[in-house]
């Protein structure tokens, strides 16, 4: 229908070209830094050990860095899921200063010869002026060793979230420019029909859904499958 096509119109996105099977595209000068942020409960640090997981079974060496250095929590759960998914964790002590974790997983990305580094960042609640400050920071020192990076800066976003994820989007956009979305919590009752405004607003494309609980429930994003999910 008329309408289904314009929804697959708005929902494919493309400031760059990408692959349909392999949204992210590895640099070929050394690690690739992806930066993953979004607010807490939205499943950010799971999501990052299914795209650590997902690069690890084509091949490639990552390690995932754990930059919420605010929870002990969630150093442990990183952790716990780097165990999961056979991936280093570089972490600190929690209070420890995030940018100072970012600056040793990119040494030690460089001295084991490392294709994928994955950032944890702190589910940073978006009406905290400081975080925010601090996001732009990390930024700054994963772009010390190489002017290019972070390669990706990917806004996890729970699909249960109605308009706060849009809000959230435009948040998180306003500090740091985002380059994709991960879809996450697309499991169960979850349209995410929400991704149509960010889509269509923010120009932000969709690169993966997650649909479960096990590391390898996820996926690339298809704007035609979503689609027709939404209406079936």
């Amino acid at each position: 229908s008329v309408l289904k096509e314009e929804m697959v119109s708005m929902l494919e996105v493309d400031n760059a070209p990408r692959e349909a099977t392999q949204p992210i595209s590895l640099s070929t000068s050394g690690p690739t830094v992806i930066l993953a942020i979004g607010v807490n409960g939205v499943g950010k640090t799971l999501s990052i050990a299914k795209l650590a997981y997902l690069f690890k079974e084509q091949g490639k060496k990552v390690i995932m860095a754990a930059a919420d250095t605010f929870r002990a929590a969630a150093i442990d759960q990183l952790k716990i899921l780097g165990q999961r998914a056979g991936v280093d964790v570089i972490c600190h002590q929690p209070g420890a200063d995030p940018g100072a974790v970012v600056f040793d997983s990119l040494e030690a990305a460089k001295s084991r010869h490392v294709d994928v580094v994955i950032i944890d960042t702190a589910g940073r609640l978006h009406t905290k002026f400081n975080l925010m400050e601090e996001l732009k920071k990390i930024k700054r020192v994963a772009a010390r060793g190489d002017p290019t990076a972070p390669h990706e800066v990917l806004l996890v976003l729970d699909a249960t979230t109605g308009q706060n994820g849009l809000s959230q989007a435009r948040y998180f956009t306003d500090a740091v420019s985002v380059s994709g979305v991960f879809l996450a919590k697309l499991d169960g009752t979850a349209k995410g029909g929400i991704v149509l405004a960010i889509c269509d607003e923010l120009k932000i494309p969709i690169l993966f859904i997650g649909t479960g609980e096990a590391l390898d429930d996820l996926a690339p994003f298809g704007a035609e499958t979503f689609v027709e999910a939404l209406f079936s």
